[in-house]
Order: C-alpha cells, then structure tokens, then sequence
C-alpha cells in the first residue's frame, strides 16, 4: 500500500516505522525539519518537509495515488483537515487522530462529515487498556480476543507460581484444561513452547483461554480475580480523565495529584466523584502524606517518563499493591521490566496495534504484537473458501513458529489438539512469530511460494517506485 502519514512526532514515528517494515511505500510530513530529519536518516520513508493541510504539499505527495493517509498531529483540527482535505484530493481512505474529550460524544458525526475511515484516540484507548489490567491480578497485560470470550493474560513468573520448573507436557491437571501458555520470552527473546519447554522464574508468559480457565489459573497459586478500591492516579492529562471514568463505573475511589493548581481546578470541575489534590507527584513525603501504602493501585500518568518512572518507584517501596507507569520511550521498556513496577503502559505502541491491523484488512479481526513486532497474537474469522477447514491440524503443513492457541465456536472455547478441525464461523486465535501474516491461509506452506513471490513483490515494489 501507499502510505501517507501527517505528522512525525512519537506516535507518527513509530507508525512509520512499522508500516515501512510490512513493506508499505510510506511518505511522511511534517514542518518541522528536525523531526523530518530524523524520520529521514532513520526510516525507510521519503520524507517531506511542509504543512499537511496544504493541498500543495498533498499533491507533491501525490495523494490522489495514497491507499491511505493518516493524520497524526498534535491538533486534533489540523488532523480532521488534512483527512478532509486528503480525500477530496482522492485519498482512498483516511485516519485521523482525535483526542480531545469534547470531541469523544460526536465522533460518529464527525467521521460522517469528514469522510473518516477510522478514529484514533490514543488516550482512551490508553484508559481502556489499564482499567482492563487491574480486573486481574499480577497481570502485566490483558488482551480480548475472540469479543471478548477469549483473553489473553501476560504474567511475569514468579517463585509462587506451581508452574515454576515443570515442563508444559506435564501441566495437565495443575492448570485448567482451557487455558493454554501460547508463548514465552526470556531475556528480551520470543519462544513459541514446545511440550518439553520448562518455565522458569523471570520468564514472561502469555496465557490464553476463557474467562473461567484464567480466573481458574490464577486461583491455582492463591490470586483471586477482585473488585477494585483505593486508587491514586499521578498527573491529570487526558488518560487520567478518561481512566477516572472507567474507574468510576468499576466502583474505585480516586484520588488524583496533580501539581499544576489551575488543571486542578478544571479537573474538579469535570470529575465530581473524584478527590483532586494538589501537589508533587514525585515527593515521597508528600505521597506519604496521601497515605500511598494504603492504595490498591497506584498510576502514575504524567507527561514525562521520568517522573513516572520516579513516582512509580516511591509508590513500589512504599507499599502501593500495584503500580501502573505509562512511558512514552520504547527503549525504556527492557529497563522498566528490571525495576519491579507492575504494568507499563505505552500509548503510542497500542496506537500503531490498532492501525496496523486495519492496514492488514478486513480478514484480521484483532492483532497484538509481542516485544516490538517480534511475534503477532492474531484473530481471524474462518471464511468457506479457506483451505484449513475440515482438516485434523495434524495434517496441516504450517509454517515455523505458528501455533493455533484458541478457538472460539458458537458457545465454547477450544484448546485445539492435532486431531481438532477448523469450522467455518469459527474465531481462531493465532501466535506467528517472525511472520507477517494478513489471513489465515497463509499459515500454511504453500507450494507455491519461493522465488515466484519475491519476483512478484520486486515487480510490485518497482511499480509504487515509478508512479511517485
């Protein structure tokens, strides 16, 4: 596809990024020329220096030729021209990123009367993310796959954990027979587990199942799934609003700290169920004063990672039972894991999920990426002309690192074993590592392959090349 995508800054930069290595053409603008700079030296993107909403740069970028434009600046008005703008000019489709509350009650009118194909709101769906973690205990993340009848659970393993030292093969019976551990890292590596893998302590584990079987694992070592009280959130952004709406209809009591005295007073206003105090979120005398060792949960969702990083930690020493930090520098990500701190949140990584799998189209239902792309978690719904249904999977040639974890199929949810077919209707939930995988045919071998479609992709690659 030909990619066009307004605005260089994080969540530009990381989409960029991304698409270039699924082998989009991918055109980046922004006015800035350091940032442009940046995306030029770094990605494989041509890159324009100017303004997006100007119908001149657009036609420099030959928008009449984009299959997608995407606009991600730090306006949400700006975004909502170029997408207006863009598909006038005859932009296929278009993405804009909206964040501001006030606009969250009109999106459907909005897309409507701009001509968006899709609405991005990294903050809510930031929100979203986190009040889904804490409904499980330990969880460093959770994913709904399959709506919402299949979850995935992400735990780091610890000493408790019946688990620890025993190959997957011999877990019969110490975990429930609906669950199934589809994938493992260590050390920053990602391992698709055979029957003789062994767990051990500090690895990370993805867990996939019904909502019963993960109540019931986590049960297995003492963690019961429970409603969630006290909570204190550090810095009140978008994220924090959000979030405290969330966590209000879950029954929490927040508390908010937020250091700049007039946002206190806005917050107040838009969120009466909430207490706001003022002050530094970063002071441990101050959050001791708050009594953060009586917290259920601890958030700290402030602009800099620093200090999220920092309050995060006063929060982890002092008591707090589960700490939350959102970051916005992926590379801080293998650090953080070493720190202790519970969940970590990055806006923009969950930003580029969504996108990446509406660039894949229609057959993905769901997408997760695992430890910056090295694996996929993937939904697809079975159509009646794929080649893998009614066939055992035994019988089936797949590819190297596949692995089908989980079927969903009208009211039950399926570990499938060799002998197990697919169905059509079925919901089948996929871990690829290494591969790009964009429907569910393409989990097999296929004959096919080769030589004949590398030639296929140059020729196509050399055609993008010649129409810019």
């Amino acid at each position: 596809m030909k990619i066009i995508v307004i605005g260089a800054g994080k969540v530009g930069y990381n989409l960029a990024s991304n698409l270039s290595k699924e082998n989009h053409d991918v055109i980046v603008i922004d006015n800035d020329q350091e940032v442009i700079n940046k995306a030029d030296e770094n990605l494989d993107v041509f890159c324009i220096k100017g303004n997006g909403v100007s119908t001149h740069i657009l036609e420099d970028a030959r928008v009449h030729h984009a299959d997608l434009l995407i606009a991600v600046t730090n306006s949400d008005e700006v975004n909502m021209v170029c997408c207006l703008t863009g598909k006038k000019l005859g932009a296929a489709k278009t993405i804009a990123r909206i964040r501001d509350p006030e606009y969250a009650q009109e999106l459907s009118m909005l897309k409507e009367e701009i001509g968006l194909d899709m609405v991005i709101n990294p903050e809510l769906a930031a929100a979203e993310e986190i009040a889904k973690n804490l409904s499980y205990p330990a969880a460093v993340n959770v994913e709904s796959f399959a709506k919402d009848r299949v979850k995935m659970v992400e735990l780091k393993v610890t000493s408790d954990m019946p688990i620890v030292g025993i190959k997957l093969k011999d877990l019969a019976g110490k975990i429930p027979s609906t669950v199934l551990i589809g994938v493992v890292t260590r050390n920053g590596e990602v391992i698709v587990p055979n029957g003789e893998f062994e767990i051990l302590i500090n690895d990370f584990i993805y867990v996939l199942g019904d909502s019963c079987g993960i109540a019931g694992f986590f049960k297995g070592w003492g963690q019961h799934i429970k409603k969630i009280g006290n909570v204190m959130i550090v810095g009140a952004g978008r994220i924090t609003f959000y979030l405290t709406k969330l966590l209000h209809n879950l029954g929490a009591r927040v508390k908010i700290i937020e250091i700049d005295t007039k946002i206190c007073n806005e917050f107040a206003e838009l969120l009466p169920n909430a207490l706001i105090i003022n002050g530094d979120g970063t002071e441990e005398e101050f959050l001791q004063s708050e009594n953060i060792g009586e917290m259920d949960v601890f958030i700290s969702l402030t602009g800099m990672d620093e200090e999220n990083l920092i309050s995060a930690l006063i929060a982890k020493q002092n008591g707090a039972k589960r700490v939350v930090s959102k970051i916005s520098r992926i590379n801080y990500m293998s650090v953080i894991n070493k720190l202790g701190i519970d969940n970590v949140i990055c806006p923009k990584i969950i930003t580029t999920n969504q996108i990446l799998k509406y660039v894949r189209g229609n057959t993905i239902e769901s997408l997760y990426k695992i430890v910056e792309g090295q694996a996929e978690i993937l939904e697809f719904v079975v159509k009646e002309d794929s080649k893998i249904i009614n066939i055992p999977l035994k019988k089936l040639n797949f590819q190297k690192d596949i692995l089908i974890v989980t079927v969903a199929r009208k009211n039950e949810v399926v570990i499938p074993r060799g002998n197990d077919t697919i169905h059509i209707g079925d919901r089948v939930i996929v871990i690829a590592k290494n591969n790009r995988i964009n429907d569910l045919d393409e989990l097999l071998n296929m004959p096919s392959g080769g030589i004949h479609n590398e030639l296929q992709s140059g020729i196509k690659k050399l055609g993008s090349f010649i129409t810019m």
